[in-house]
């Protein structure tokens, strides 16, 4: 049997993790998967033909620490996704490098720290009245605010610290997101394998399960499935596994809400045929 590893979490905590359900289709095409937390510093990586980042969902807290986990498994072993992609991916500015090629992104402003006096002309540039904001570096929906114009000052004050010479992006809030919900599409070596819709809990706009979101699967029509896959296109190289998020927007289009290549949860179960597809990717990619 080859040997490959799953990077996860280390203390799993309420986390929905789906990644087990990929084991057996791996073993099935000759593959021996260890589940692992990513905080393994002493690893002699070499032992794996293969270390797949999956459920590495404290990654954020302590960055340096998950790269240089990174950097020595890059060094002894294949590394998926690539180390190049995750370190693109590791900062929410890529949204902007995406943006530059002609995707369609959710319209964003770009700063280095929170500033209340400057949110009035952040309003006005993004033509809204209500913004979100989250840090530049984040996971999970940690740290990631709904703001509205009348009351943005008080709002915003007890956050000012946490944004304290830290990068954040401000974006258009989407209604969209709390009357129809976030799509999800996920690729997997290139190729559309499976879609939900994630729908924000009543008293939430993050879509994310483990604050209450109600998660779907979806046949996605033809134009929500084309914007993810323009959007796929820009990444060089093609990544073993990509989770795209998007959202429709006023004029009934779907804009990027973020492109996920490093840790993304890929919901194999709500789809009966994803297990097979993503162990097949990861066979494939592997071998090639």
């Amino acid at each position: 049997m080859k040997q490959c590893a799953f990077l996860t979490l280390q203390e799993t905590g309420d986390f929905v993790i789906d990644d087990v359900h990929a084991i057996e289709p791996l073993r099935d095409l000759g593959w021996n998967v260890s589940v692992l937390p990513w905080q393994q510093t002493a690893r002699d990586w070499s032992e794996f033909a293969a270390v797949i980042i999956r459920s590495t969902w404290d990654y954020f807290t302590d960055v340096d620490a998950f790269m240089g986990v990174l950097q020595r498994i890059d060094e002894q072993s294949t590394l998926a996704n690539p180390l190049e992609l995750v370190r693109w991916n590791l900062a929410k500015t890529y949204l902007r490098d995406l943006e530059q090629q002609g995707i369609g992104i959710v319209p964003t402003l770009w700063t280095d720290e929170l500033q209340p006096d400057s949110l009035p002309a952040c309003f006005d540039q993004l033509d809204v009245d209500e913004l979100v904001i989250k840090p530049v570096i984040g996971a999970n929906g940690e740290d990631t605010f709904r703001l509205q114009r009348h009351e943005a000052a008080a709002q915003a004050a007890p956050l000012v610290p946490l944004f304290r010479q830290r990068p954040l992006m401000v974006q258009r809030f989407m209604p969209s997101i709390l009357d129809e919900g976030e799509y999800s599409l996920f690729f997997f070596s290139g190729r559309f394998s499976h879609a939900i819709l994630k729908v924000p809990a009543g008293d939430e706009f993050r879509s994310q399960e483990e604050r209450g979101a109600a998660i779907s699967p979806v046949q996605p029509e033809a134009r929500l499935l084309q914007r993810a896959t323009e959007a796929l296109a820009c990444v060089q190289p093609t990544p073993l596994y990509a989770r795209i998020d998007l959202v429709r927007d006023a004029a009934g289009d779907f804009v990027l809400m973020e492109l996920e290549l490093i840790e993304p949860s890929l919901y194999l179960r709500t789809d009966p045929a994803a297990p097979a597809h993503f162990a097949r990717a990861v066979d494939d990619w592997l071998q090639r």
